[in-house]
């Protein structure tokens, strides 16, 4: 509200209730940027913020309590339950809004608003400030201008509080848990699905949910980015690629693993594995106060171009290739994004012409990938079908960085140690039981 001054309302509405299929709807998330200021997970819900307004400055409009349809679809907070346990200065049932807000914006210069977002509400808005104008000349004054609500919010949202930081830290952990979890019961014969079972139940026993669909790619399908099929058998001598992370109390964790399916990475595997690792912790290395956010960028550009010609799939002078973005065959996207309340979050890359210079509080994804589909011209087919990347959540701190995400080994080494230990859940049993296993089938078939 200080940001907005003293002439000016904001309003933003909660996300709506989307139809999945027929009369059954989408598990309900919150709007991202509803939730940041408010707190309240309901629908049908609007926040109404009015600096300097003496009666109050902060309102929400919300579901009435309705003992009929908190049968049916669970309990609502009420106008009074908006007020005792979100802070609201003042709340009112939903269905007065367009009584009630009309009167609030008069004589405010400014409106705050995210247009586009919501187009049937868009259209309320305007009304509202259209019905103002038609009564102009019985002094009621309406807004003149309308202000891109992200132009502050989202400014405020690129820089994590102590709090957000201690929720993204606990997403990290929930989602480091299942992509060990996942490394431990995987072996060949399984499939796809079967991996991202074991994740999302490791989310859900932890209170959390997916923040995005798993990426849980074998074989071939380690090269398609945005795999989400996901229905493929594990095959011995393949890797598996895992892009999946989790969200608590709407924070999310964004992670990437790639890992052998039989345990052991191939001399191909590993000298492809090998190359991203260097570029993932030279990318990290300059996640720092001071650097831009290219720099990480750069740093792993430069790695994964320097070892490409060493794996033969790029000849010529790394420099050159990198001038040129000969790289981009193989590497195709960039390094990072925002991370925060939404997995691809909110925030400006540049200011101006100029890349933004990281600060203490973002949180960014460090996520370098090397990609070598079947049939790809010039590349040697020992190496064709290999897709790796590795990706971590990052937090720009005071000296410079807090890897959120190292609880899942990344060095092969420990990946490899990791998927040779005895599991429990069925994951991979002792070699012992195992043997014993293959001889009782044995002796069932004769």
């Amino acid at each position: 509200m200080r940001l907005m001054g003293r002439d000016a309302i904001a309003i933003i509405p909660a996300a709506p209730v989307r139809k999945r299929n027929n009369d059954v709807d989408y598990a309900y998330r919150q709007d991202s940027d509803f939730h940041y200021l408010t707190g309240f997970g309901e629908p049908e819900s609007v926040a109404v913020l009015i600096p300097g307004r003496e009666q109050a400055e902060y309102i929400l409009f919300v579901r009435d309590r309705d003992p009929t349809r908190e049968t049916w679809d669970g309990r609502r907070a009420g106008p009074a339950g908006a007020r005792r346990l979100y802070g609201a200065h003042d709340a009112f049932p939903i269905t007065d809004i367009d009584e009630i807000l009309p009167g609030l914006m008069e004589n405010r210069a400014k409106v705050f608003y995210a247009m586009g977002i919501y187009p049937e509400f868009d259209q309320r808005v305007v009304g509202w400030v259209n019905g103002l104008r038609t009564q102009a000349r019985n002094g009621r004054h309406p807004p003149q201008e309308f202000v891109a609500l992200d132009q502050v919010l989202h400014e405020l949202r690129l820089f994590k509080s102590r709090t957000e930081l201690d929720l993204m830290r606990e997403a990290a952990r929930i989602g480091a848990l299942a992509h060990v979890r996942a490394m431990r019961f995987c072996r060949p014969g399984r499939m796809e699905y079967e991996l991202m079972a074991e994740l999302v139940h490791e989310f859900r026993r932890h209170g959390a949910d997916t923040s995005y669909h798993p990426i849980v790619g074998s074989g071939a399908n380690s090269c398609i980015l945005h795999y989400n099929e996901n229905d493929q058998p594990l095959r011995d001598g393949e890797v598996v690629l895992i892009d999946a992370g989790c969200e608590y109390q709407c924070y999310a964790s964004d992670i990437t693993r790639t890992f052998p399916v039989s345990g052991r990475f191939s001399r191909e595997q590993r000298a492809v594995y090998e190359v991203v690792h260097e570029a993932n912790r030279a990318a990290i290395a300059k996640v720092r106060p001071g650097n831009h956010w290219n720099e990480p960028h750069e740093a792993a550009v430069r790695v994964i171009t320097q070892g490409l010609v060493r794996l033969g799939l790029l000849k010529g002078r790394p420099a050159k290739l990198e001038r040129d973005g000969a790289y981009r065959r193989f590497f195709m996207h960039r390094t990072g994004h925002w991370l925060g309340m939404d997995v691809h979050d909110v925030g400006d890359y540049k200011v101006g012409e100029a890349w933004r210079v990281l600060e203490p509080g973002m949180v960014l994804t460090i996520e370098p990938g090397i990609y070598i589909p079947r049939g790809a011209r010039g590349a040697p087919k020992r190496f064709q079908g290999i897709g790796m990347r590795i990706e971590d959540d990052v937090v720009v701190t005071k000296s410079g960085a807090e890897v959120l995400t190292d609880g899942v080994p990344k060095d092969p080494d420990l990946i490899e140690a990791l998927m040779a230990e005895p599991h429990v859940n069925g994951a991979r049993a002792p070699a012992a039981r195992t043997r014993g296993k293959a001889r009782r089938s044995q002796r069932a078939q004769a």
